[in-house]
């Protein structure tokens, strides 16, 4: 067993405390006998609490490995390879072997080895993965009862409080490192779908990947899943309350079902929030409606800002996803949108989630240069060349190098259904919505490509 914390970190610390203590130096310089021995009792007392801490909560952390070759009995572990790709940690969740660890660890296998503290192994059964958040729950069968952790509830963890990281980092079983939580609500790390991420300084390293960051009241605040490559001091853990509300569903269902609203979505751009009356990243912008799914049901049409989710602010694409996704299709959101500069607040009764879940990304603006696009009239056989669902609106049919347009990600076969708000079925419809742009103004163009639809903002070449 390891108990690793860094004797630089402890030096910090014993620092940090020298400098909350009441000042004791007399005025020749000295410190008083009693003060120092109460200082040094406090540094011990603390030392001695993060050390009952870490040998608590060791014996839940157990070593998850690939099982090596076929397998022989449920009950006998295979033989192994000492640090084999692939291996990682988990934590025990329950006495009767539910255990908690990553997806990427456990991989396309339906059974691994693992290994707890008193050295004991078993082959783990997996009772269901969730690649969107990069969880799985295993279970081992033994007629003992294991050690186990809690969740502790990830909502109340603030930036700056201690975290204990314990895991397998490079076979060093049941290494300890100790640090703060140095941010929180990390996501586009490209990791998962529903990226939510708690970030630590607390080491982990590679085989640390499913094990458990606690607090000091030794409850799990954390999964530890991920560490940015060359960076000293950043890794990244899924919460608290993510995990276990995917670890209650993959035990009760072998799966995550997650609730679905129905629209296409994409960011609020400077650019889009002129055009739409809001600030820069305040909501996210619906693109597009589904029809027959909920959104389109209760009301909600393309061109609305989506604020809040039962009163939960949304600025991001990724965090009106997670939200829905945390509600159990069937039950009634309220979601909270802006239209037409007026705020309302509608209730979605949520179905479940697709497979295929669309959320349009649309480049960043850049500079403003000529717009540059050539514009025709849609006929069927247009439609099924560029595989357009809709039959109305008018068809970009060339998209100058160099241009606005093309600097937008505008391209060939792309359908533009509205200008400024305004449907347009024609090429004169089009040419009358530009006309009365006025100079200096900005184009506001709701686009279908294929069957995704998402909002751009260009400027007009000027006469």
């Amino acid at each position: 067993m390891g108990f690793g914390i860094s004797t630089t970190r402890i030096l910090a610390w014993t620092a940090l405390w020298a400098t909350l203590l009441p000042p004791l130096a007399l005025a020749g310089g000295a410190m008083p006998a009693v003060e120092a021995g109460t200082g040094l009792r406090l540094l011990e007392e603390l030392q001695s609490v993060i050390a009952d801490l870490a040998e608590r909560v060791k014996p839940s952390v157990v070593n998850v490995l690939p099982v090596q070759g076929p397998s022989r009995s449920k009950d006998a572990p295979q033989e192994r390879m000492p640090n084999v790709p692939g291996s990682g940690s988990g934590v025990i969740i329950d006495a009767q072997g539910y255990i908690l660890t990553n997806n990427h660890v456990v991989g396309d296998a339906a059974e691994v080895e693992v290994r707890l503290s008193d050295k004991t192994k078993f082959i783990a059964q997996v009772v269901g993965k969730d690649p969107d958040t990069d969880l799985a729950v295993l279970k081992v069968t033994t007629d003992r009862a294991l050690p186990y952790a809690i969740f502790g509830d990830s909502g109340e963890v603030k930036v700056g409080q201690w975290a204990l990281a314990v895991g397998n980092p490079f076979g060093l079983d049941r290494t300890v490192t100790l640090g703060v939580v140095s941010g929180m609500g990390r996501e586009n790390m490209n990791l998962s779908r529903y990226e939510n991420f708690i970030q630590t300084d607390a080491s982990i390293n590679p085989g640390n990947s499913g094990g458990p960051l606690f607090n000091v009241h030794g409850e799990v605040i954390g999964i530890n899943t991920a560490i940015i490559n060359f960076a000293q001091g950043i890794g990244f853990a899924i919460p608290s309350n993510m995990a276990k509300q995917v670890f209650q569903q993959l035990v009760a269902r072998g799966k995550v079902i997650r609730g679905w609203l129905g629209v296409g979505i994409q960011p609020v751009t400077a650019e889009l929030a002129n055009k739409f009356g809001v600030a820069e990243g305040q909501g996210v912008l619906v693109n597009e409606v589904f029809e027959n799914d909920p959104a389109a049901r209760a009301g909600i049409k393309p061109g609305d800002i989506i604020t809040k989710v039962d009163g939960k602010p949304v600025d991001t694409p990724n965090v009106l996803s997670r939200l829905i996704a945390g509600i159990e299709p069937g039950a009634a959101a309220s979601i909270e949108v802006v239209r037409d500069g007026k705020r309302q607040v509608l209730s979605v009764s949520l179905s479940e989630r697709k497979e295929n879940v669309i959320v349009a990304s649309v480049p960043p603006s850049r500079t403003e240069v000529k717009l540059g696009i050539d514009v025709q009239d849609l006929t069927a056989e247009l439609a099924e060349k560029f595989k357009l669902k809709d039959s109305k609106g008018v068809l970009i049919a060339k998209v100058d190098q160099g241009s606005i347009a093309q600097a937008e990600g505008l391209r060939e076969g792309d359908l533009i259904k509205e200008v400024n708000r305004h449907e347009v079925a024609s090429v004169s419809e089009f040419s009358t919505a530009v006309s009365k742009v006025k100079r200096g103004e900005t184009v506001l163009l709701r686009v279908l490509r294929e069957t995704r639809a998402f909002y751009v903002v260009l400027k007009p070449t000027e006469k």
